[in-house]
């Protein structure tokens, strides 16, 4: 794995051109978002007319997945699912790597999930949510807990996996081939970037959906 250059120290603190690259797609999301949503209109045009779309697809998906938690989930979900697809797509720009084809992120992003999935758990279960782990058995307890675990690694290890390895590939048949297939590749680039963000969001989706739900899933089991 190719480390992240260091571009400048901030005290104890190595800022990589990860990290650059990074707060650069946070801060032009949020300038996009301030700019998009300054005039809205009941008489909405093209761009409004998109942003309401994706919008409506994702609390969709969320709504197929959660009936009924859409509005919770919501901004949650969909700063994910869009935050790690520009993230994946900058690495089509030349000079410049996907922060998601760094381990540091995407342990970063897993573990926000971790963190998520206990918060609206409790949340929305209360106190109650932990008896979960003892369900069916307390026997379970162990394996309940190292599922916790395992999967948050797995989540990590996919997104970095798929998106370092196409950046790889890319390089190579670039290196092999010359500027002979950009646009497959780039295609290739663009098409990958959706499918792994579309995963990522979707089993966080159905991780903190599971989380919600965890008292009738106890007694649908008992």
């Amino acid at each position: 794995m190719e480390e992240a250059a260091v571009v400048f120290y901030a005290g104890p603190f190595a800022i990589t051109s990860i990290v650059i690259t990074t707060w650069g797609i946070i801060l032009l999301l949020g300038v996009f978002c301030w700019l998009a949503t300054r005039q809205l209109s009941l008489e909405p045009g093209p761009l409004q007319t998109m942003l309401e779309g994706i919008i409506l697809l994702i609390e969709e998906s969320i709504e197929a997945v959660s009936p009924g938690y859409s509005q919770q989930m919501m901004p949650f979900i969909g700063t994910l699912w869009i935050y790690i697809l520009i993230a994946n797509l900058v690495g089509i720009v030349p000079e410049l790597h996907s922060p998601t084809g760094n381990l540091s992120v995407t342990a970063g992003l897993a573990l926000l999930v971790f963190l998520s999935v206990h918060w609206f758990g409790i949340r929305n279960e209360g106190a109650g949510y932990l008896k979960h782990y003892l369900s069916p058995s307390p026997i379970l307890l162990p394996f309940h807990l190292i599922s916790e675990v395992t999967r948050t690694i797995a989540l990590a290890v996919r997104l970095f996996g798929n998106i370092m390895s196409l950046e790889l590939v890319a390089l190579l048949v670039l290196l092999v081939a010359g500027l002979l297939v950009p646009v497959p590749v780039l295609m290739l680039h663009i098409i990958e970037a959706l499918v792994q963000a579309y995963i990522f969001g979707m089993l966080a989706l159905i991780y903190v959906a599971g989380a919600m739900q965890s008292q009738q899933n106890v007694q649908g089991v008992s």
